[in-house]
């Protein structure tokens, strides 16, 4: 779906009627997953970063087919309740979703959508979402201060088991680590495409998580139909990300910008199999790395350039995107896809290999699948078997990156020291404790 021009330079709402009913006929309240079936009340609540990370943002959620217009209101937060006497109330664009997968029903949804504008740097809001007796609790977000420090997540694939083994990991996130500005997704967030239960318990693993801390997600191959390559239109529709990308490749290729960090999201699925969107990723990048005035860059996509896998070489990503990101000296890379945990450089010229230097390329996963890892000249450290959440801390001249297991406990560490002359120095703080293999 395609995102129109906010109104008043907030938002623009439109809503698209349904007559379906609100539950499938063949479901009852016994049924093991009705809990994720659609109702009047709001669900699969999400913030998302928008390109422009300081000053707007996107909110998404879900209502049954009875809902056919949808209202966001939200207000600078209080110490109290008085934020209550200066709300804003938003329409938001509506649209119908009609999803099935094997033995799922049918399912016919609404999802709402709102781009919050206008909003300060530093500023605390709180929003609620839905209409009439209908309402979700108040949610409150912070946007990130103009202070040039930025503080994420970053998980691997979750894909698989996502309800009961992902939520573990991203809960234990957020109580041992200080507060994020957000996270991301390095695709593969679900099994099956357009399995719309499986979609239901990844929202049901981040929960209030997800309608708090704004994310950002790449696509994985799990989010494409096959032959040809096509996104599941549970993408567009649930999410609410930033269109600055190649045509036709909207919320899957983008940029987001900080003060002092650009963070791209690349569609590895389409790299791998369209030469056109290939291509057009290609002219993309180079073009808003040629004209990059961010001090970091950290680029997201789903195929790692070196695989960890002993039976997996992603060539597409080594021959085509590999080059650019050497040329303009990419910070980070940060993947997913081979179910393994792997941390190093590698920067090949005239045939031959230097792991002292270029980007450092990173390999994790968040969910409990999991594959062998190879050992590689390129890996400074590495894992079999671990489920893994990272934290990037980009503060000035020196970008901090830490690898947690499940357990809460440290894995791998670095820093990334930016000189004068803009030349990386990279300084390990790996913890003194044995790999995992």
């Amino acid at each position: 779906m395609s995102k129109l021009p906010m109104l008043r330079g907030l938002i623009l709402a439109i809503a698209i009627t349904s007559p379906m009913c609100a539950f499938p006929q063949n479901s009852s309240p016994g049924d093991a997953n009705f809990h994720l079936l659609p109702s009047h009340k709001p669900d699969r609540i999400i913030l998302n970063l928008s390109e422009n990370p300081l000053e707007e943002i996107g909110v998404n959620w879900r209502t049954d087919t009875t809902i056919t217009v949808a209202h966001l209101e939200f207000a600078k937060a209080t110490p109290g309740p008085e934020f209550r006497d200066q709300i804003q109330h938003l329409q938001a664009l509506t649209e119908t979703l009609v999803s099935q997968h094997d033995d799922e029903p049918v399912i016919h949804a609404k999802y709402h959508q709102v781009k919050l504008k206008g909003l300060e740097a530093g500023g605390k809001y709180v929003y609620r979402v839905g209409g009439g007796h209908s309402w979700s609790e108040w949610y409150q977000f912070t946007i990130p201060t103009d202070d040039k420090e930025v503080n994420f997540l970053y998980f691997g694939d979750v894909q698989n088991e996502v309800s009961s083994m992902f939520s573990r990991v991203i809960r234990e996130a957020i109580i041992n680590l200080p507060k994020m500005d957000f996270t991301v997704y390095a695709g593969d967030l679900i099994n099956h495409e357009s399995a719309d239960f499986e979609w239901g318990g990844w929202f049901e693993a981040g929960q209030w998580i997800h309608a708090s801390i704004p994310s950002m997600m790449t696509p994985g191959n799990h989010e494409f139909s096959k032959n040809p390559a096509t996104l599941t239109p549970h993408w567009n529709t649930q999410f609410n990300l930033p269109a600055n990308g190649p045509q036709g490749l909207e919320e899957t290729t983008y940029e987001v910008n900080f003060p002092e960090l650009k963070i791209i999201s690349l569609d590895g699925e389409q790299i791998d199999e369209s030469p056109s969107y290939r291509k057009a990723q290609m002219v993309w990048l180079r073009d808003i790395l040629t004209n990059n005035p961010r001090k970091w860059t950290v680029v997201t996509f789903h195929y790692p350039v070196y695989a960890t896998a002993p039976d997996r070489y992603h060539d597409k990503m080594i021959d085509f995107i590999r080059p650019i990101l050497q040329e303009f000296n990419v910070d980070l890379a940060i993947q997913g896809h081979d179910h393994a945990y792997a941390r190093g450089r590698a920067y090949e010229q005239d045939g031959k290999m230097d792991y002292k230097k270029g980007t450092v390329y990173v390999v994790s996963v968040a969910g409990p699948k999991m594959y062998e890892v190879k050992a590689d000249d390129w890996m400074d450290r590495k894992a079999y078997g671990t489920q893994t959440y990272q934290w990037i801390q980009v503060k000035e001249n020196i970008l901090t990156f830490r690898t947690y297991t499940a357990l809460g406990e440290l894995y791998d560490s670095f820093e990334i020291q930016k000189n004068s002359d803009g030349e990386n120095i990279l300084i390990n703080h790996i913890p003194n404790t044995p790999e995992r293999l």
